[in-house]
């Protein structure tokens, strides 16, 4: 028996929540590179460097959070707490490439006014942009 595909508002509850733990770990992140730049809290002050780095150190944690969670079990806390994972056309976790190429077109996704999330409401499958591109599935 084939796993069934998470509706949408599961989708949705899931990046919500997601939302919230990445939220903690952008905090933690920030607050290591400010301490490496021994830095202050008026990030105007701060050198160009910072924010450059600051930038790319929140695009690195946030890429590393959806790619090895849904690697190493095919959730992330999100899902989890939703009951959804991503799988193959096998049904595993999708290995590294695979997951990577799904973060990526999600992210242009997003930057597409989640246009490719909200084409899961029109496919059969339920599939968003970046589980088709990515040959990945979101199943309860």
């Amino acid at each position: 028996m084939l796993p069934r595909a998470a509706p949408f508002w599961r989708r949705i509850a899931a990046l919500i929540y997601d939302l919230l733990v990445l939220m903690a770990i952008w905090m933690v992140t920030a607050a290591l590179i400010l301490l490496a730049f021994q830095g202050e809290v008026d990030v105007a002050r701060q050198p160009p460097l910072y924010h450059v780095l600051l930038q790319a150190a929140l695009f690195v944690v946030t890429a590393l959070y959806f790619v090895v969670s849904w690697r190493k079990g095919g959730q992330t806390i999100g899902m989890r707490a939703w009951r959804v994972r991503i799988v193959d056309a096998n049904g595993h976790s999708p290995d590294f490439p695979r997951a990577l190429l799904r973060f990526v077109c999600a992210l242009l996704s997003l930057l597409l006014l989640g246009a490719g999330f909200i084409y899961c409401l029109l496919d059969g499958e339920r599939r968003a942009w970046h589980d088709v591109m990515a040959k990945t599935r979101m199943v309860v």
